[in-house]
């Protein structure tokens, strides 16, 4: 992994070279596969993780065993750090939705960093307020939204972050099972199906395994209002 990587982060991007140079002496790397768990929910939490590639979800698990998917994350976004402003253990289930690769920071190590570099502090609570943001959003959506609404706002979250432009149109990788995302728009995987049955047929996407190609984005955004 190169040296300079952390500088491609948005979190550290306006750290001075040498800054991004000495954190990362600090910081090691773990890789994971498809599937593999990062930290289970309720584990200590002793460190956070800069996503350098791949994607992570993280999930709920309610006391009757049903799981909420609360996010998926990607390259550049970071994860494990509530334990840092609000020490305890985690609060979600972090698992690898493809092969991944991760810089992992210890707290002690960033704690010791942010005493001289208190700037960074500021650029951290800002990617905690825009998680926060999108939470509630989601929770809004849950309300005020009906199922296809949500289907077609979670494909186009997932097009803003991932997508690739193609001749044909935007194709977006997201790796998650029918199972994933239907607990992704807090929705029955037959709903989900059926909305994303809808969508093929009206000719504003095509479906390709874990990944989606959104023919006709005006379309879904008109129907995610």
């Amino acid at each position: 992994m190169e040296e300079n990587v952390i500088g491609s982060v948005p979190l550290f991007e306006a750290l001075a070279e040498q800054d991004q140079s000495e954190l990362r002496s600090v910081m090691t790397e773990t890789s994971l596969r498809r599937g593999e768990i990062l930290f289970n929910e309720g584990d200590p939490g002793d460190r956070l993780y800069v996503l350098i590639d791949g994607k992570v979800k993280l999930g709920h698990t309610a006391p009757d065993g049903r799981e909420n998917l609360l996010a998926v994350l990607g390259p550049g976004e970071i994860l494990g750090e509530l334990t840092l402003f609000d020490p305890g253990p985690r609060s979600t289930t972090a698992t690898a939705v493809a092969p991944t690769h991760l810089l992992e920071l210890q707290h002690k190590d960033l704690m010791a960093f942010l005493d001289t570099r208190p700037e960074l502090a500021k650029h951290m609570l800002r990617a905690l307020a825009q998680r926060l943001r999108r939470t509630n959003t989601a929770l809004a959506d849950l309300v005020f939204s009906d199922v296809p609404g949500r289907v077609a706002k979670a494909l186009l979250d997932l097009a803003d972050r991932f997508g690739e432009r193609t001749d044909e149109g935007l194709y977006v990788p997201h790796e998650l099972t029918q199972e994933e995302l239907a607990q992704l728009v807090g929705a029955s995987r037959e709903t989900v199906n059926k909305s994303l049955a809808e969508f093929v047929s009206r000719g504003w996407i095509r479906l390709d395994g874990r990944a989606v190609l959104l023919l006709d984005v005006d379309r879904l955004r008109r129907r995610a209002r």
